[in-house]
């Protein structure tokens, strides 16, 4: 089943690398012949629209392949999720893919799959390092943030003033945050006229953390107008926040805050859309699952029992100045057009 099919079904919530083809260009194939495989499917949770897509797009599809799929969620616990694979380790599974909760404990999974002999493989979460073998397919978080703070960068020129740009942190224990976090850093770095010093909000991964950090931020720093967020989920507690301090403004208008961030989920494309957000970093989503997907099948295929493969998913910047050619690229915007929302802009590009 192709994962284009998908669209309407979802909603919301080292190694030299491989490159992602052009959208459309691959889709999971079924194992050849032989008896059915099993395989474990072990996440650290569905917080965000992000997750929930990724894994109904591996769920769905390795059923339609014929893959039966033991499902485990460690809601956020690594201990957890450790004992949830060396369970199914212990069901003597053909496969594994994890969702990990962080990069260390990525680490330690995969050992224990390495030992039990069996082929794991990591879905956007990549492990701390590449001592143990494994498969896995991961965002270029430095180079896709660095592409649109980039862009939001010289929206900000155009003001002809120094910026005071702020940062929503994820957790620095996931490599995706690492990687962000470095992304946006090299644009400030680049531009040393154009920034004030950089104000860092932590949030770790968690709503109610970045609101109560945001709002204290912000109470000491009113003048940020320069604004990017780790992941896209953060945008309502940005919303709460920003509004009631009439910084909740659309582009063009007095007092908007440039924004931006990353992930490509529908509320960015809605957010894009109405004129608040200025840019977004976009992971291909459904390129990653079907990545991941393929390059497990074909180990269990071909009898690798600690296959090693980093796969890379380059993304791209979806701003406001190549929005009409590229928005359908998103798959967040996908998933909003499926939704029947249209995407013709309902404001006007100053």
């Amino acid at each position: 089943m192709a994962l284009g099919l998908l669209f309407s079904a979802c909603t919301a919530p080292v190694a030299a690398p491989a490159a992602a083809p052009a959208a459309g260009d691959q889709s999971a194939a079924a194992p050849a012949s032989g008896d059915q495989k099993t395989i474990c499917f072990a996440y650290q949770d569905l917080e965000t629209e992000f997750w929930v897509a990724g894994h109904k797009a591996i769920v769905e599809t390795l059923n339609e392949l014929g893959v039966n799929v033991i499902e485990r969620n460690a809601n956020e616990d690594a201990n957890k999720q450790l004992e949830q694979v060396k369970d199914c380790i212990a069901q003597g599974v053909d496969g594994i893919i994890i969702i990990p909760q962080d990069g260390e404990s990525a680490v330690t999974i995969v050992g224990e799959a390495n030992k039990a002999g069996i082929p794991i493989g990591v879905f956007n979460r990549p492990p701390a390092n590449d001592s143990n073998p494994t498969l896995v397919i991961v965002a270029n978080n430095e180079v896709i943030t660095q592409q649109a703070t980039d862009y939001m960068a010289e929206e900000a020129k155009k003001l002809g003033r120094k910026v005071t740009p702020l940062i929503m942190v994820g957790d620095l224990g996931d490599p995706n945050a690492v990687g962000r976090r470095q992304g946006f850093y090299n644009t400030i770095e680049a531009n040393p006229d154009l920034f004030n010093e950089v104000i860092e909000v932590p949030t770790k991964w968690d709503g109610a953390t970045a609101l109560a950090n945001l709002e204290a931020a912000m109470q000491a720093n009113p003048d940020v107008d320069f604004l990017f967020t780790s992941s896209d989920f953060m945008y309502p507690q940005i919303r709460s926040v920003l509004e009631p301090l009439g910084k909740w403004k659309k582009i063009g208008e007095e007092g908007h805050v440039i924004l931006g961030g990353l992930d490509g989920d529908s509320r960015a494309c809605q957010l894009m859309r109405d004129g608040y957000v200025d840019a977004t970093g976009v992971q291909d989503l459904f390129y990653e699952a079907d990545t991941i997907m393929q390059a497990m099948l074909d180990a269990i295929a071909a009898g690798e029992k600690t296959p090693e493969k980093w796969m890379d998913d380059p993304g791209f910047a979806l701003t406001q100045a190549n929005w009409e050619e590229k928005a359908m690229d998103m798959w967040g915007c996908k998933l909003f057009a499926e939704s029947g929302e249209s995407l013709e802009r309902t404001f006007t590009m100053p």
